[in-house]
């Protein structure tokens, strides 16, 4: 990569780094200070209603604007929001009834789920731009970096944000998140050129639905695999680990938000995992198809061992490690076909599409997560995410080839 593509990928990676450590920070900051406040489950839950339902209509519009405007527009715009939705939290008003609390906080999220869309299409449509064409080792090599980064960070935020929480109190943590991601923005502002991703011919309102079989096809994959992450990640599992294993809200944490840092190393370290398996090339559909059906296999061992009463805490937690890497290295190969398949001039427009069905999947596992475990506890859970996982696979089985995956794969190795 040219160095003033390096310096380029380096502002957009540290701007995307800033927004998810206080992404993950604010999630953390919002569930312990309202739940101190005597907020029930639903109503918890209710504050982050519009945050998942804005992240599907930003993803499939931002795309567009990101074509027309150019990437650091929409990579301006997404750090900007944040700043404005914490700045806005920290003057919540404690004397305000319960109801007028909730809908503020919601309205709150819903900027804040705006801004993440936004800065994640932005940041992941760069690397495509930035990556010279044709270099599809390369290609994997940082996107899988940039996802796989992103993930341990949006875990380490929730260490961050009870720690902020605890010294500064709400308020004073939320301005200080503000101001770190403020100091970002004017980074991005001063040195990142506001032509990158803008596509030389317009288009139309209607392009932001997607016309390839390619990106149409992984998007229903995506959606089935990150569903069948969140039917037990968002309520069954923490649910389980208080209540049938006796874990305290600490610990609970602590092992959710180790699993996310864990589940992002796999996915920066996929390159060099995968490197040996496929010999030296980027991964393919059938890849990305067996490594969901094997997910699937993963997961079914879980209820399986359960049923069998197995020990509860080793098989629930050895499970969902192997489910975690099965997983990271899944969605790090969808991370890279995504721009595989993308034209270089539509870049935005694709990423937000596909990034659009993410937002579907985590929508449909948080609402299944509750429904399932409220009617047959968490081992119901577990098997709706083996048919979702399982579906992910069938999806990906009709995946069209890539036009540039017998390239030689040497840069996933680590060498520069």
């Amino acid at each position: 990569m040219p160095v003033i593509s390096i310096r380029n990928y380096a502002i957009v990676t540290a701007a995307y780094w800033a927004f998810t450590l206080t992404d993950g920070a604010l999630r953390m900051l919002v569930l312990l200070h309202f739940n101190q406040l005597g907020y029930t489950p639903v109503q918890l839950a209710f504050l982050f209603l519009l945050y998942e339902f804005f992240g599907i209509v930003t993803n499939l519009v931002g795309g567009w604007v990101a074509s027309r405007t150019g990437l650091r527009f929409t990579l301006v715009l997404g750090l900007l929001l944040q700043v404005v939705a914490l700045g806005l939290l920290a003057l919540l008003n404690r004397g305000w009834s319960m109801a007028a609390s909730v809908a503020y906080v919601m309205g709150c999220q819903a900027l804040s789920g705006i801004a993440k869309d936004l800065t994640k299409m932005s940041a992941k449509s760069a690397v495509k731009v930035l990556v010279p064409k044709g270099d599809e080792s390369g290609l994997f090599k940082w996107v899988a970096v940039l996802t796989g980064s992103k993930n341990a960070l949006k875990g380490a935020g929730f260490f961050v944000g009870g720690a902020l929480l605890s010294m500064l109190a709400f308020r004073g943590a939320l301005v200080a998140m503000a101001s770190g991601v403020l100091v970002v923005l004017l980074l991005v502002l001063s040195f990142l050129p506001a032509s990158i991703g803008k596509a030389k011919k317009k288009a139309a309102f209607t392009g932001i639905l997607s016309n390839s079989s390619g990106i149409n096809r992984l998007s229903l994959a995506r959606l089935a695999l990150f569903a069948a992450r969140d039917v037990w990640f968002v309520v069954s599992v923490p649910i389980f680990l208080a209540s049938v294993l006796g874990w305290s809200f600490t610990q609970v944490g602590g092992f959710m938000a180790l699993w996310v840092i864990a589940y992002g190393a796999v996915q920066s370290a996929s390159p060099v995992l995968l490197a040996r398996v496929t010999r030296g090339q980027a991964p393919g559909p059938a890849f990305a198809s067996t490594l969901a059906l094997a997910l699937a296999a993963v997961t079914a061992l879980i209820p399986i061992g359960l049923r069998l009463n197995a020990p509860p805490a080793a098989t629930m937690l050895g499970g969902l490690v192997l489910f975690g890497i099965v997983f990271a290295l899944n969605s790090s190969v969808h991370s890279y076909l995504v721009l595989a398949y993308s034209e270089a001039d539509r870049v935005s427009l694709s990423v937000g599409f596909y990034y659009m069905a993410n937002a579907c999947g985590r929508l449909l596992g948080t609402l299944l997560s509750g429904l399932l475990y409220q009617q047959a506890g968490v081992t119901a859970s577990l098997w709706g995410a083996v048919v979702l996982a399982a579906t992910a696979g069938v999806a990906a089985m009709f995946l069209p080839p890539v036009s540039a995956a017998a390239v030689s794969w040497a840069g996933a190795k680590g060498d520069d």
